[in-house]
């Protein structure tokens, strides 16, 4: 374990953020569903009613920062493989399949959690969570300027 930790710089957050990702992606691959299904999946099944697909799409692309084209083809291989339906063409929700799909990923993946975080104090957490929190304010800003400047 390593106990003298390097200032947070962008190699840190994506070394962590990377390492934490492959972890997930082990735990979704038998299930059939990469990170960015699974992103998808958790917005609709956390969701008490069906979810307006536009918002979901942008929820998707503003979290995951893919394009709206790659959201909705997440989306749509969702709704093929039965986890997501849509009742109505602008409103979808997870199925029975889905929740429990999610359900199943979340309780596999929370002890692997528990591992990870183990002995970091919550002062410790608090203090990265207000940390991370104004990195990803100040990098979607950054995102949005850029974007502004060449749209």
């Amino acid at each position: 374990m390593t106990t003298t930790a390097p200032r947070v710089d962008p190699r840190v957050i994506a070394l962590a953020h990377y390492a934490s990702r492959a972890v997930l992606e082990r735990v979704l691959a038998p299930h059939g569903i990469d990170f960015l299904r699974s992103v998808t999946l958790r917005l609709t099944a956390v969701a008490d009613r069906p979810v307006e697909r536009a918002a979901l799409v942008a929820e998707v692309v503003g979290a995951v920062k893919v394009t709206e084209a790659e959201a909705h083809r997440a989306l749509e291989a969702l709704m093929g493989a039965g986890l997501v339906s849509a009742e109505e063409p602008s409103h979808v929700h997870a199925t029975d399949a889905g929740r429990k799909l999610y359900a199943t990923t979340s309780a596999e993946t929370a002890p692997v959690s528990a591992r990870i975080y183990a002995g970091i104090s919550e002062e410790d957490r608090a203090v990265t969570g207000r940390v991370l929190t104004l990195i990803t304010e100040r990098a979607d800003a950054e995102l949005a300027a850029a974007i502004t400047r060449n749209s």
